[in-house]
C-alpha cells in the first residue's frame, strides 16, 4: 500500500481546471511524457490544470498512485469524517461486515491497516506531494526560463498561494490525526525519503505558512471565486490551528486565536446564513444565503464532481433503502446504504429531544439544529409480530433500537440523522422526488470552514483570556438562529450538565459549555474528535458514551496513545526510522 514515489511528477498532467472546480475533468496532456518538467511551458493553461489537480484531491475517490485502499472509503472527507465522528459519541456505523468498522466504532484500532485511517493518511500525504511538485514547477526561476510572460507569472503567484494553502490544510489533517509524520516541502527532491518531523515542528510550519498567506504579502484574494480559497480560508484554518495549539505543542495560543478571528471579521465578507438547514442542502453552493457563511467548502456535484465519499456518503449512508422506497427519496438521492447514525444518548444530552412518538416517527426539539433526526420504521414486520404475540412490548423494542444496546450493527438502532440533504433549499422532498429518483450522487458542498465555527472559536478564545463578555454577542447570534436563549456569562464560564436516561447505563456528565455548544452547532461536520481531545474527554473515564473504548455498551476509558492514529503499518515497514507511539 505504498504511495508511488513518482506521483508528484504528474501534478500538472491529469485534471482540467477552469475557474470553477465543478468543471474538473481528468484528461492527459502529454500521455507519452507525463513528467511535470515537460508538461509545463509558457502557456498558462497547464498551470491552471496543475492547480486543479490539487483541488480535485478534496473530493477524489480515484486510486491512481494509491494501492490497497477502497476508493470510496479513502476519499478525503469520507475518511476524515469517519475518524473525527465515528470514533466519538456523535456517530456510529452499522456495517459490521466491513473490516474497519468495529475498531473505529469502539476505539480499538491498532497499527493493522484500516480503510478509513489508512485512507486519510494516504490521501493527505498524496495531496502534500502534489502540492510540493506544483510549487517546484512554478518557481520564479522556472517560469522565467520557460518564457512565461510577466502578467501570467503574477497570476501563477496566486495559484501558488492556493497550493500552499491546500498543502497547509492537509498537513493540519496529518498533525491532528497522526501527530508526527514524514515532512517535506518543495525544497526536497522528488523521491527523497522524508524525515519524520515532531508534531510541534509541523505545527510551526503550518502557522508560518498561514500567517504569510493571510498577511499583506499573500496573494490570496479577499473575495475569491467560489469554491477557490482566499484570505478568509487561510485565517479560518489558522484560527482552528491556534484553537488546538496546546494539544499540538503543549503551549496554548489563545491570544493568537482571538486575533486571527478578528482579522477574519475585519474582511467584512461573511455573515451567518439565516436558515441553518440551508447550509447543508443540495444547492448550498449556489444559494446566496448559504454562500455568505461558507469560508472554505469542498465542491461536490451529482453530474461532474461525483464521489462515493463526501456528502454522497453523508446522505446515502445515513438512510436505509426502505426510507427511499417508502417515503419517496426524502434525502434527495435514490440510494440508501443503511450505515451511519447517531445515538439516542447524543440526541438527548445535547438537544433534549422530547415527546417522542414512535408510531408517527415524531419528536419535539426547541433547537433548530436538532431537527434533522428521522425515527420512522423503528419497528419492522417481524418485530411487530412479536409485539402482537405479547413476546415483547413496544417500549422494550424502542428502547433497544433507540439505545443501540446489543444493536450496534443494526441500522435501525440509534437515531437516523439527515443533516445533509440533497433536496434544494427551496423545494420539498415531494417536489424534488422525480429528480431524486434518478440521482445517485449528492451535490451538497461540504462546509469545511464556515462562520458559525469561527464564532465559537472566537468565543472560546475570549473566555480563556478572561474576556467572556467580548465573545457573548457571537454566541447570541448562533442562539438566535437556532431559536434558543442566548447563553449568559456564567453559563459560558461553567460546565453544563448533560444526561440521557438508559436502563443499562447512566450516560451523564458535566462538560464544558463549548463541548455542548459545538456538539449542537457543528454536529457531523468533522470536529468532534478534535474537540473532545482539546477538552481532555476523548479517552478519559470522566465522559463515556456507548461502546467507547470497547465492547461494553456503558463505555470505558482507553489509552491516551489513541488520541492519535497509527501511521499505516506498511509505511512503517517501508521507511526506516518511521515510528508510531508505543501503544502501537
Amino acid at each position: 500500500m505504498k504511495i508511488n514515489k513518482y506521483l508528484a511528477l504528474v501534478a500538472g498532467a491529469m485534471v482540467f481546471f477552469t475557474s470553477c472546480v465543478k468543471d474538473l475533468e481528468t484528461v492527459p496532456m502529454n500521455p507519452w511524457d507525463p513528467t511535470a518538467d515537460n508538461t509545463y511551458g509558457a502557456d498558462e493553461t497547464a498551470y491552471i490544470k496543475g492547480l486543479g489537480r490539487i483541488y480535485k484531491m478534496l473530493n477524489s475517490h480515484n486510486l491512481t498512485d494509491l494501492q490497497g485502499v477502497d476508493g470510496g472509503a479513502s476519499e478525503t472527507f469520507r475518511s476524515f469524517w469517519a475518524c473525527q465522528e465515528i470514533t466519538t459519541d456523535a456517530a456510529k456505523v452499522a456495517w459490521g461486515g466491513d473490516a474497519w468498522t468495529d475498531a473505529v466504532n469502539k476505539n480499538t484500532w491498532t497499527a493493522t491497516e484500516n480503510d478509513v485511517i489508512s485512507g486519510i493518511y494516504y490521501r493527505a500525504m498524496q495531496s502534500v506531494a502534489y502540492a510540493n511538485e506544483y510549487l517546484r514547477q512554478t518557481s520564479a526561476d522556472k517560469l522565467a526560463a520557460r518564457g512565461v510572460e510577466a502578467d501570467v507569472q503574477e497570476r501563477i503567484m496566486m495559484y501558488r498561494d492556493e497550493a500552499r494553502f491546500l498543502r497547509a490544510f492537509y498537513y493540519w489533517i496529518l498533525v491532528d490525526c497522526f501527530g508526527s509524520v514524514p515532512f517535506g516541502t518543495e525544497a526536497d527532491a522528488v523521491g527523497d525519503v522524508l524525515p519524520q518531523a515532531p508534531r510541534a515542528s509541523i505545527y510551526n510550519f503550518i502557522v508560518s505558512e498561514l500567517e504569510d498567506l493571510s498577511g499583506d504579502n499573500g496573494k490570496l484574494p479577499v473575495d475569491p471565486e467560489y469554491p477557490r480559497v482566499g484570505k478568509g480560508a487561510a485565517l479560518g484554518l489558522l484560527s482552528r490551528v491556534y484553537l488546538n495549539a496546546e494539544v499540538y505543542t503543549g503551549t496554548p495560543a489563545w491570544k493568537e486565536c482571538k486575533q486571527t478571528c478578528e482579522k477574519l471579521f475585519q474582511l467584512n465578507k461573511y455573515d451567518l446564513c439565516p436558515n441553518y438547514a440551508d447550509l447543508f442542502r443540495g444547492d448550498n453552493g449556489q444559494n446566496p444565503d448559504a454562500l455568505k457563511e461558507l469560508i472554505f467548502a469542498a465542491d461536490y456535484d451529482a453530474t461532474v464532481a461525483q464521489s462515493w465519499g463526501g456528502t454522497t456518503f453523508l446522505t446515502a449512508a445515513a438512510a436505509a433503502s426502505t426510507d427511499i422506497a417508502n417515503y419517496g427519496c426524502p434525502i434527495g438521492t435514490k440510494e440508501g446504504w443503511g450505515g451511519i447514525r447517531t445515538t439516542y444518548e447524543y440526541a438527548k444530552m445535547y438537544f433534549d429531544v422530547k415527546d417522542v412518538d414512535w408510531t408517527a416517527g415524531t419528536y419535539t426539539c426547541d433547537d433548530a439544529r436538532g431537527q434533522f433526526f428521522w425515527l420512522k420504521d423503528k419497528v419492522d414486520e417481524e418485530t411487530q409480530k412479536k409485539i402482537d404475540k405479547g413476546e415483547m412490548t413496544l417500549d422494550e423494542v424502542i428502547l433497544r433500537h433507540s439505545s443501540m444496546k446489543d444493536e450496534l450493527s443494526q441500522f435501525k438502532a440509534g437515531w437516523t440523522c439527515w443533516k445533509f440533504n440533497n433536496v434544494p433549499h427551496d423545494k420539498t422532498a415531494a417536489e424534488y422526488k422525480e429528480t431524486a429518483a434518478s440521482t445517485t450522487f449528492a451535490s451538497i458542498d461540504y462546509p469545511v470552514i464556515r462562520l458559525g465555527e469561527i464564532y465559537l472559536t472566537y468565543a472560546e478564545a475570549c473566555r480563556e483570556l478572561g474576556e467572556t463578555a467580548t465573545g457573548l454577542p457571537y454566541l447570541a447570534k448562533l442562539a438566535t438562529r437556532a431559536g434558543v436563549s442566548a447563553p449568559t456569562a456564567s453559563q459560558v464560564e461553567g460546565d453544563v450538565k448533560v444526561s440521557a436516561e438508559s436502563e443499562d447505563a447512566n450516560f451523564s456528565a458535566s462538560v464544558d459549555f463549548f463541548i455542548a455548544e459545538r456538539a449542537r452547532e457543528l454536529m457531523w461536520e468533522g470536529h468532534r474528535r478534535t474537540d473532545l481531545i482539546r477538552h481532555n474527554l476523548f479517552n478519559a473515564e470522566t465522559y463515556l458514551w456507548p461502546y467507547k473504548g470497547g465492547d461494553s455498551f456503558t463505555g470505558q476509558a482507553f489509552d491516551a496513545g489513541r488520541n492519535v492514529f497509527p501511521i499505516p503499518a506498511s509505511q512503517i515497514t517501508v521507511y526506516p526510522g518511521l515510528t508510531n507511539p508505543d501503544i502501537y
